[in-house]
């Protein structure tokens, strides 16, 4: 897990912070962004915010800062809860399911735009544990305080004192928020197959989707699979959660028999092992599992353009 920042360090000669080391930040800023929202766009936007309200304090304002750190991770932060609650309002309006967005691998990420040079997502969103698909889309059923306290807390190990302090609540309130999100995440939780277990798994579901093959979907499939697509209205997506292994099956069967000119192919999403579906050379769906045992227990297929950028290949 990742530790609370540490001091951006001296100040430079001219009596203002280290404009190097402040910078230096926005990596731990952008990784803190996404977890809180479940979107790197987003993150972006909210790292951009926080830098643009730090250059709009006057020298002496920014001098008399002690920790520039800890004051951009504080803006972060409740930026990040304004959004969350923002955000709640807007996915009334949003176009069915939604889902988080996926990360690639750090061999995949891609520069945005044509001719970019790729990017090391390592220089923007850490993976770990925090950022897999499964954890995401609990994270997302918490309140907007719970998400704030807990990610502060017990991913990047600030103590409730100092989440208290940048959440505006007492660390006995943060406390009992962080407990909250924890029943949250024990109840979602359910044992895992080894990594390598679950490479096969999703390899073996490869081939039975590309065969068509509904008692092999079934027999890998719990049998209350829950399969969510997340279109945004922008791609074509079912819009409610389909339920139950052989209706998964055949629901997945069916993708199949429309689908042309496109390729499954595997690769790491949210640092564990996904599939994407290309077709023209262009990413088009994004695919995470969660495993009970050896059976998939969840399938969350992103297929708005928006959410795919890290990903596009054009």
């Amino acid at each position: 897990m990742n530790g609370p920042p540490n001091p951006s360090g001296p100040p430079n000669p001219s009596g203002q912070p280290d404009l190097g080391a402040v910078m230096s930040e926005r990596r731990q800023l952008i990784n803190l962004a996404y977890r809180l929202l479940g979107s790197l766009a987003d993150a972006e936007d909210v790292v951009q915010e926080t830098y643009a309200r730090w250059y709009a304090l006057s020298p002496d304002q920014r001098e008399a800062i002690e920790a520039p750190a800890a004051w951009l991770t504080t803006v972060a932060s409740r930026v990040c809860l304004d959004h969350l609650r923002s955000a709640r309002v807007r996915r009334e309006r949003y176009v069915g399911e939604w889902l988080p967005e996926p990360l690639p691998d750090r061999s995949e990420w891609l520069g945005a735009g044509s001719g970019a040079a790729p990017v090391d997502p390592v220089d923007r969103v850490t993976l770990d544990e925090s950022v897999n698909m499964a954890f995401l889309v609990v994270l997302d059923s918490m309140t907007p305080a719970e998400r704030v306290v807990f990610i502060l807390h017990d991913v990047f190990r600030y103590s409730f004192p100092e989440v208290g302090e940048i959440v505006g609540r007492t660390p006995a309130a943060c406390r009992q928020l962080a407990t909250s999100a924890r029943r949250r995440t024990r109840a979602a939780h359910v044992p895992a197959a080894s990594s390598v277990r679950r490479a096969e798994i999703v390899r073996d579901f490869k081939r039975a989707w590309e065969a068509k093959d509904i008692e092999a979907l079934v027999a890998l499939l719990d049998p209350d699979v829950t399969a969510t697509g997340d279109g945004g209205g922008l791609a074509s997506a079912e819009p409610h959660p389909v339920e139950g292994g052989e209706r998964v099956a055949r629901f997945l069967v069916g993708l199949a028999a429309r689908a042309t000119g496109v390729t499954l192919l595997e690769r790491t999403v949210n640092g564990q092992p996904g599939l994407v579906a290309e077709q023209g050379g262009t990413i088009v769906m994004v695919m995470s599992f969660d495993l009970a045992g050896d059976r998939i227990k969840h399938l969350w297929a992103v297929r708005n353009p928006e959410k795919l950028r890290p990903w596009t290949t054009g």
